[in-house]
């Protein structure tokens, strides 16, 4: 092939891609605002039932509380009946209807404010939040392969994430920067989201004065007075399952619970290891865990922003190995959202999932699943959802790509319907009568660019054309598109005081301890 010819075949994908561009710039939103229903899958029987048996987790076989004297003294004063069965562990049961309780004053809906005030999102109701995948010790991209996550690798997807349209939130950890000290690296991982994005963001939770450095750095950016009255930073809490919640979790909850920030309430379910193996019994013991660790906000401050959660997880019953992206959880996530809505509480649920290698047709097809659960539930925020690949185990640039995309096409899958005099088209029909067609009429010139969701990914060419121009698969497209939104990343500006005063911040601290690998 002649570079004259190769030139111009580079110039029409570019052009492809400037189209899309275009044509799905009316799909760019802050946050989606649902104008689909969620799908009610159980009836109020059996919701009811599941309910029932949550309150007999929490009040006949009890929590155990460890390492945190101060959450149990709250639940204490609040009526728990509380037992301590050895130094610093307690087991604490709750009367029917009494977390609940505790729970009424939590928001409903609540704001998260964002370093670019045009990219705040709102968490609850009828809105929904995208965020990319969190917590993977290791990376893969088809250049380098699998390899432990570096710095380098966590700005990187901060900035892929920045550049997308489709996301909306910075996320968290989204991988694991393993080059830099265990209790120091959340330094840098809440810098770069503040650095490199505008976008609201998750602190770190891995030790309550962790989660306070978060919210200090929050507050460098922000300024103390609006954070004290705003939400602008959440953290991510995972129970031990089953049924325990141990000192670094309680105390990071209450840490953002005292600075009036948000915090997300997260039981990790594997079915048949630690919650029981069929799904009525996991979501019960689901329910129950992500309220009990969520009414810690409420009797610290009550008012403050907290999100009920569920990760439900299918396992290999041959290897014991868990299994994402399968039916069975995605029933649950539609469960979970029947219950969030009686409950009036924003929900994050499910993700895209999966237990593929490689970013191919198993990643993909388990992870629209999964993905599509999470719409179908009416969940209000979605963690995990661009670059989740290994069972979360690998954060991949393809599949963060693939996922991306997908996004875009979730985004007018929300947007639904819209039935009016115009969209309903007869004047489209009526323009040329029987037989004539429609790529000319007005009604078409009028909504062409804004009709159909184009893919920045797909292939939609002629097989000859396709063929003729590399014949590239899904995941060398999605490689060639990371590199090129890093290649074209511009970070938004930031204030360089502001800046000087987190590097400022960053440095004391680092000077305070000696690095910690473990």
């Amino acid at each position: 092939m002649g570079n004259d010819e190769g030139s111009k075949r580079s110039k029409a994908r570019r052009g492809r891609r400037e189209t899309a561009r275009v044509a799905n710039a009316h799909m760019h939103v802050p946050y989606i605002t649902r104008k689909i229903r969620p799908y009610d899958l159980l009836d109020e029987e059996s919701l009811t039932a599941i309910e029932a048996a949550s309150e007999r987790i929490m009040c006949e076989i009890g929590f155990e509380f460890r390492d945190d004297p101060e959450t149990v003294r709250l639940f204490r004063e609040a009526g728990a009946d509380v037992t301590e069965t050895s130094i610093d562990v307690w087991h604490l049961k709750f009367e029917p209807g009494m977390i609940r309780q505790i729970m009424s004053t939590a928001p409903s809906r609540f704001t998260q404010h964002a370093r670019n005030p045009a990219k705040t999102v709102e968490i609850g109701g009828d809105a929904t939040v995208l965020a990319p995948s969190y917590g993977s010790p290791f990376v893969m991209d088809l250049d380098k392969g699998r390899r432990y996550g570096t710095i380098e690798d966590f700005e990187n997807f901060v900035k892929l994430a920045y550049s997308s349209p489709w996301l909306h939130h910075s996320g968290g950890t989204i991988c694991e920067p393993t080059d830099l000290p265990v209790n120091k690296r959340h330094l840098d991982m809440v810098y770069a989201h503040l650095k490199y994005s505008d976008r609201a963001f998750l602190g770190s939770i891995t030790a309550p004065e962790r989660a306070e450095d978060s919210i200090d750095m929050a507050r460098i950016v922000f300024g103390a007075d609006f954070v004290d009255k705003n939400c602008v930073i959440m953290g991510n809490f995972n129970t031990t399952s089953p049924l325990v919640i141990d000192g670094v979790t309680s105390a990071g909850i209450r840490a953002y619970a005292a600075a009036g920030q948000g915090s997300i309430h997260l039981p990790f379910l594997l079915g048949g290891a630690v919650a029981p193996l069929t799904m009525a019994g996991a979501v019960a013991q689901n329910l129950a865990e992500s309220l009990v660790s969520a009414a810690i906000t409420q009797l610290v401050r009550p008012g403050a922003p907290a999100i009920i959660a569920s990760f439900l997880c299918t396992m290999d019953m041959r290897s014991g190995s868990p299994t994402f992206g399968t039916p069975e959880p995605a029933l649950g996530s539609l469960v979970m959202g029947q219950l969030a809505r009686r409950l009036n509480l924003p929900l994050r649920c499910a993700g895209s999932f999966t237990t593929s290698k490689l970013p191919d047709a198993q990643a993909m097809s388990q992870s629209v699943m999964s993905l599509m659960s999470a719409i179908q539930s009416g969940g209000n925020y979605q963690l995990h959802s661009a670059g989740y690949l290994d069972g979360l185990l690998s954060m991949s640039y393809e599949k963060f790509m693939l996922d991306t995309d997908m996004l875009g096409a979730a985004h007018a899958y929300y947007r639904g319907i819209e039935v009016n005099e115009d969209t309903l088209g007869l004047e489209a029909l009526a323009e040329g009568g029987p037989g004539a067609h429609m790529f000319g009429t007005a009604h078409t010139m009028r909504h062409y660019q804004s009709a159909f969701w184009d893919s920045a990914l797909d292939d939609n060419q002629p097989w000859e054309t396709w063929d003729e121009t590399g014949g590239a698969d899904m995941a060398t497209r999605a490689n060639r598109g990371w590199k090129k939104a890093l290649a074209d990343y511009q970070a938004p500006a930031l204030d360089e005081g502001i800046d000087q005063g987190l590097r400022d911040f960053m440095a004391k601290k680092k000077a305070q301890v000696e690095d910690g690998w473990y």
